[in-house]
């Protein structure tokens, strides 16, 4: 198994985590109106996750990319 190969398998598991959180959130925002303030930090903190997680799964997108070439 060579890095190229794990580093692929982990993008792969990366941009599933980010897709789950972003139908999690928009799970959340078809609920209706954000009336309380739990639910709105809620919401934020999903933001959050999927703003981290797309960072990552870019970061092991280039690694991968750069893994694959030699």
């Amino acid at each position: 198994m060579t890095l190229a190969n794990i580093l692929f398998m982990l993008v792969v598991a990366s941009a599933l985590a980010t897709a789950a959180v972003l139908f999690a959130g928009l799970i959340s925002m078809a609920r209706g109106p954000v009336d309380s303030i739990e639910r709105a930090k809620g919401s934020n903190k999903l933001m959050w996750w999927r703003v981290r997680l797309q960072m990552l799964t870019l970061g092991l997108m280039l690694l991968w990319y750069l893994a694959s070439r030699s």
